[in-house]
């Protein structure tokens, strides 16, 4: 079940935007939050992905079709 948990936050790092501002803030709060929600991380699978290179994640994150992505909305976007 560990290697599938890795498999959600992986997916959820670069498909939801706001998951990985999270995890850009405080990724072992991200994390943690995940294992609440019944994601079961082992302490190696833990510190692997605390090490993840961000800057790698979000180049992917943009380059996936946005019909699969939860996209924050640019405030500039935004009618007032």
């Amino acid at each position: 079940m560990s290697q599938r948990a890795v498999e959600v936050l992986l997916g959820k790092l670069v498909t939801d935007e706001s998951f990985r501002r999270k995890f850009k803030k405080n990724r072992a709060t991200a994390i943690l939050d995940l294992n609440h929600l019944g994601l079961d991380l082992t302490p190696v699978e833990r510190t692997a992905l605390l090490a993840l290179d961000l800057p790698s994640c979000d180049r992917f994150a943009r380059r996936l079709d946005s019909r699969i992505r939860k996209m924050i909305p640019d405030e500039r976007d935004q009618s007032p």
